[in-house]
């Protein structure tokens, strides 16, 4: 079924709660609806809308939002030691990772919590606690509205990067992504080495699946804002990757500084959330927008906050790190 809403708020369709209007916004529940869609109710540009977790909304958005609702999660196929799982682009992130775990399936446990919808997790190629999204994901099928086709996109031809993809690349406003195929294991296979989760692990009765996924939640809920309550975007800067030089210079002023290997061995990632911490801004205020106070490297809307409001903060956060440690964070969340 295709839902039709004009100068609709989507206040309630973006984790920052920032108040702005869309001149028209469509749900669809199928991708076989597209089609019709395109032909019969969007004649200009649009941009594809998922859960609003990762996007900042700067001013009322002309261009028509597409908003994929299937929610279905269905088996394609399995051996003895893995299982083909297709989800819809309109499952949530978190409810596909719980039917992972009822189903005693490994491969996305330590992405549980991650708020957004299936059909954001390639364009971001999300990831957490060691874990990424490209690890498990097989395929992503697409419709392509200029040709008005679908095809399907394998793993391998995704350009799967740090927080990056040939979605947020080459592809970006041209695709819908309608669906993602997983490949998950039967087999244990717990990562444990980042952060307390090996400790959270070990104090709920040690590895299993479930007490992975309930030592993670705990984690990120007391690091973290529920976005039900406290407007935000999660992680809005993404972590520094720098060269070697760079990073060992750093170390050499600040020991305790965290760091982790780089897809590059010439490069070393860095901790934003700490640099910002180290910066002084963990808690800050300013206005109606502020630094949340357990996790530096997420912004909140403290009430009230305009997107350009939360813009001009994320600046200067961006510039008093620039001055403190010459390193340049980058927003990880897409501003509109």
């Amino acid at each position: 079924m295709i839902r039709i809403f004009e100068n609709t708020d989507i206040s309630n369709r973006n984790s920052f709660h920032v108040r702005q209007k869309a001149a028209l916004l469509v749900e669809f529940d199928r991708a076989e609806e597209l089609s019709e869609l395109f032909d019969r109710h969007i004649s200009g540009e649009w941009m594809a809308l998922g859960g609003g977790n990762n996007i900042l909304f700067t001013r009322d958005v002309e261009r028509a939002l597409i908003v994929p609702c299937d929610t279905r999660i269905e088996v394609e196929s399995e051996n003895d030691e893995e299982v083909l799982v297709r989800a819809g682009a309109g499952v949530e992130w978190d409810d596909l990772v719980e039917w992972s775990v009822q189903h005693q399936l490994w491969g996305i446990v330590n992405l549980s919590l991650i708020p957004g919808k299936v059909g954001a997790a390639p364009v971001q190629n999300i990831g957490a606690y060691g874990a990424e999204a490209k690890d498990s994901i097989v395929s992503v099928d697409i419709f392509t509205p200029q040709s008005r086709t679908h095809s399907t996109i394998e793993a391998s031809e995704c350009r799967f990067g740090y927080r990056d993809s040939i979605f947020k690349g080459p592809l970006k406003g041209q695709v819908i992504i309608t669906s993602v195929l997983f490949r998950l294991s039967k087999q244990a296979a717990p990562m444990l080495g980042y952060g307390d989760v090996a400790q959270e692990v070990e104090a709920r009765g040690g590895v299993s699946l479930h007490n992975i996924r309930e030592a993670i939640c705990a984690i990120r809920r007391r690091k973290l804002p529920d976005t039900a309550v406290t407007g935000n975007a999660g992680s809005f800067f993404k972590n520094p990757v720098v060269e070697r030089s760079v990073a060992e210079a750093l170390l050499a002023e600040y020991p305790d500084m965290p760091h982790y290997p780089a897809a590059d061995p010439t490069k070393v990632k860095l901790a934003a959330g700490w640099l910002i911490d180290r910066a002084g801004l963990k808690g800050h205020k300013q206005g109606c927008v502020g630094v949340h106070e357990k996790q530096a490297l997420v912004l909140i809307n403290l009430g009230g906050a305009t997107g350009g409001e939360v813009v001009a903060f994320a600046r200067s956060v961006q510039a008093a790190v620039a001055e403190k440690f010459g390193i340049e964070i980058e927003a990880e969340v897409n501003i509109l």
